[in-house]
């Protein structure tokens, strides 16, 4: 009797996470390199009785969506984009941390940072530092950075055999328990330019009001079921 609640409310727990991704999705809708998300779910089925199955919502895990966004031309020289799969490498003190922001600058030693002031890391592990003096900086596709002094450094750009596996830990900066690999050679660095978020807002704002909706209507089926528990329960109690 109380199955039909149980699977409305297991319903409405994974409307309320999905909102809770969509929202978080409309709120990052112009933050640079953001991937869309989405709630992954699943059928889960009990037998309470003999013959009888009841099938609950389960959701699983979020899933990014890793195609590309849209690139915007800044002009700066600093800020860099990449088109196909990798990720820029940045130095935490929690070790090293991947990002397709590109949005970065020089901070006092000259030393190329992130927008929260992470060194930008070389292939060879090391912080790419700007030699003094210098002001014309290029990058070329493959991620070589030089001056008119010649080469500086190359950007450490990798890939992971599984994307779907790694763990965002704010600020655009995501971690992976499985070890780096060199991004594919299609994969080229775009100087002057910006990824932006391949969030689609209309999408997102349609798919918001469907999951209220949704969620509206398993709160009625759920106040329904209860007012027919409790008519039942007081005419069995007139009955006896």
């Amino acid at each position: 009797m109380e199955n039909s609640i149980y699977v409305a409310l297991s319903h409405q727990m994974a409307l309320r996470r999905q909102l809770d991704v969509t929202s978080n999705n409309i709120a990052n809708m112009n933050t640079t390199g953001y991937k869309n998300q989405r709630m992954l779910f699943t059928e889960f089925l009990t037998r309470p009785g003999l013959h009888e199955k009841v099938s609950f919502v389960q959701d699983r895990a979020v899933v990014r969506d890793l195609s590309n966004g849209a690139m915007t031309q800044t002009g700066n020289p600093l800020d860099l984009a990449l088109t196909g799969q990798g990720y820029f490498t940045v130095d935490t003190a929690s070790g090293p941390r991947y990002t397709r922001a590109g949005n970065f600058r020089l901070n006092d030693q000259r030393q190329l940072v992130d927008a929260g002031g992470l060194p930008v890391l070389a292939n060879n592990g090391q912080p790419i530092t700007i030699p003094a003096g210098t002001t014309d900086v290029k990058v070329s596709g493959d991620g070589t950075v030089a001056t008119e002094l010649g080469p500086v450094a190359k950007l450490n750009i990798v890939t992971f055999k599984n994307e779907q596996l790694m763990t965002e830990v704010g600020s655009g900066l995501y971690v992976s328990d499985e070890q780096p690999e060199p991004a594919p050679v299609e994969t080229k660095v775009a100087q002057g330019l910006l990824e932006g978020s391949n969030v689609k807002p209309v999408v997102e704002m349609t798919q918001m009001i469907t999951l209220q909706r949704q969620y509206m209507s398993a709160q009625r089926m759920m106040d329904t079921e209860h007012e027919r528990v409790r008519t039942m329960l007081q005419r069995l109690g007139r009955s006896v």
